[in-house]
């Protein structure tokens, strides 16, 4: 499973700090400024800022409950500090000269005061699902804000508490069995465990139903943001939605074409491509989920306990349905040299396997990112999503070779297995990607209905729109339109790996200069710079879907889809082109 969108979830689960850090005034730009004020300089402003962003980082994870105190502050004390710093800050924009040069100080400004008036707007949302309820949900007045923060709740809720052969479990550990169980009848039980979740989020499927409004509100309200996250992602690399959508499709139809013909039910899926998953998971054991993942850190150069990475990933009550990874202390220049920013990483881990292996290195694939950006306060954020989420799979996908397999777990699948196993996940979040996409531009479509086409025509998975299963992700509700960032970041992780290889050698079994080179070439930067560039930098050209298709075709297609058995009954597809 992916990792999670940053700012929603971030906030979503400290209940009411966006008020705290608005402090109920708007930002720097809509105040009048005194009759008279001492001018200052845009360095002593980017000071207040990056100690502005610490407060507000201490304060996301101790209200998350990753912490219980932060430089030996509570939560209430880092509250208050955040009111106080921003209310610094907001006074120092005030005090800047009306023209601001050089033009990358007016740069750094702007982009300051940008950050101020997305948290003061709203874009932060201010219902803390902590004090939501799922069933607030079904109210057919709820605004999108109080929607995304009471379909989260559902997932917190209901995808926290499934119930399967008498034994609570929880998403991610349903999602890791459906690769692992051998009966296909507790597969599909363990597939309709979803029911209860899939029904909060879609209900009786009509146009009232939680999913449905929730889309169409975020359409309407686009606008005001600058687009959904889909515009966003085109607008990264340069591009109109209607090449991310063309791009889409090549990459599913390649994965159809080198797949096989045969078809199966949507609980089989996993299990069909998992041959790789079961092999592994005895080598897997919960307790190796963080060693083998920080040692394969250190062997690309970036040891996880050096670069001060913080980790709530044990099991407990309350937490975020999704895994994630975010800053907790900005770096700075200090007497001594650079102190480098340090991260959080936060996921729930009660048991083992290759699917959570997967999650935690692309977890520590943010983290790391964190750690190398090098650059002015003003930029010391994350870049574009999109190139965010790309290149935390550049480590993770590594998992899926059988050279890593070998190294780190003493064991390794055949090369086919373990590819067909990255690529198939890698085709849901594609397709997830394409269904959110089509689902912005024409919001009165039917979700079911677009899910099935994309399935059944690219992913060979049998009809069944009577089930609302692509309600698997929490994505969908939080941020909708945020899949795309993993469904076209895809293409963007396979020109990285391309490019790292090419320039350190091979990396799955270790390369001491690739954290030294993706520091440099990709992640200092922060916010600096865009995805367009820093690609176009790298690659010498624009990048395209070619170096993703041709990995995908590594895995062949004879024997159709393989590891399944009888038991599945695969059978051709006939009647489709």
């Amino acid at each position: 499973m992916k990792r999670t969108s940053r700012w929603w979830l971030r906030w979503a689960f400290v209940g009411g700090l966006a008020t705290a850090f608005a402090g109920g005034a708007p930002a720097g730009p809509a105040q009048s400024p005194p009759a008279a004020v001492e001018p200052v300089s845009v360095t002593v402003v980017e000071a207040a800022y990056v100690d502005w962003l610490d407060a507000r980082d201490a304060t996301s994870a101790l209200g998350a409950g990753a912490l219980q105190r932060r430089a030996g502050l509570d939560l209430a004390a880092w509250e208050t500090l955040a009111r106080e710093r921003r209310a610094r800050l907001v006074d120092l924009l005030h005090r800047l000269p009306a023209v601001v040069a050089p033009d990358a100080d007016a740069r750094a400004v702007a982009a300051m005061r940008r950050s101020l008036e997305l948290y003061d707007a709203g874009t932060v949302p201010t219902a803390p699902v902590r004090a939501s309820d799922c069933s607030d949900a079904q109210r057919p007045d709820s605004d999108e804000a109080t929607l995304r923060a009471s379909l989260e709740a559902c997932f917190v809720e209901l995808g926290g508490s499934m119930q399967f052969e008498g034994r609570t479990i929880d998403r991610g550990m349903a999602l890791q069995r459906l690769h692992l169980l051998d009966d296909p009848a507790r597969r599909r039980a363990l597939f309709a465990a979803f029911g209860p979740l899939w029904n909060a989020v879609h209900g009786d499927g009509t146009d009232q139903s939680p999913y449905r409004r929730l889309i169409r509100l975020t359409a309407a309200n686009a606008a005001e943001r600058g687009g959904t996250p889909v515009d966003e992602a085109a607008r990264a690399l340069g591009v109109e939605v209607a090449d991310v959508e063309r791009w889409l499709v090549e990459v599913l139809e390649a994965w159809r074409d080198a797949s096989g013909p045969a078809t199966v039910e949507p609980w089989d899926y996993r299990y069909v491509h998992g041959a790789a998953h079961r092999r592994l998971e005895p080598h897997v054991p919960q307790a190796a989920l963080l060693p083998v993942s920080e040692r394969y850190f250190r062997d690309l150069g970036a040891d996880p306990r050096a670069l001060g990475v913080v980790y709530d990933v044990e099991p407990r009550p309350g937490k975020a349905p999704a895994a994630y990874a975010d800053f907790l202390q900005r770096g700075r220049p200090t007497g001594h040299g650079w102190q480098p920013s340090t991260a959080l990483v936060v996921a729930n881990y009660p048991e083992g396997g290759l699917f959570a292996l997967n999650e935690l290195v692309h977890e520590l694939g943010h983290a790391v990112h964190v750690s190398a950006i090098r650059t002015r306060p003003a930029w010391l954020d994350w870049p574009d999503t999109l190139l965010t989420e790309a290149f935390a799979d550049v480590p993770s996908w590594s998992n899926f070779e059988p050279a890593w397999q070998q190294r780190y777990l003493g064991a390794a699948a055949g090369e086919r297995e373990s590819l067909r196993a990255l690529y198939s996940g890698v085709m849901l979040d594609v397709a997830w990607g394409l269904f959110e996409l089509r689902l912005l531009r024409d919001p009165a479509s039917d979700p079911s209905a677009v899910w099935t086409d994309i399935t059944s025509r690219y992913l060979h998975v049998r009809p069944h729109p009577e089930l609302p299963w692509w309600a698997m992700r929490v994505q969908l509700v939080t941020d909708p339109g945020y899949m795309v960032n993993y469904a076209l970041g895809a293409m963007l992780t396979a020109e990285m790996r391309a490019a790292a290889a090419q320039a350190v050698g091979p990396f799955e079994t270790g390369a001491a200069g690739w954290y030294h080179w993706a520091s440099e070439r990709l992640l200092r930067y922060g916010a600096e710079r865009d995805t367009r560039e820093l690609m176009r930098d790298l690659l010498g050209r624009p990048p395209s879907p070619d170096a993703l298709v041709a990995q995908i075709r590594r895995i062949g297609a004879p024997g159709a889809v393989a590891q399944c058995g009888r038991e599945c009954d695969a059978r051709p597809e006939s009647g489709r082109n």
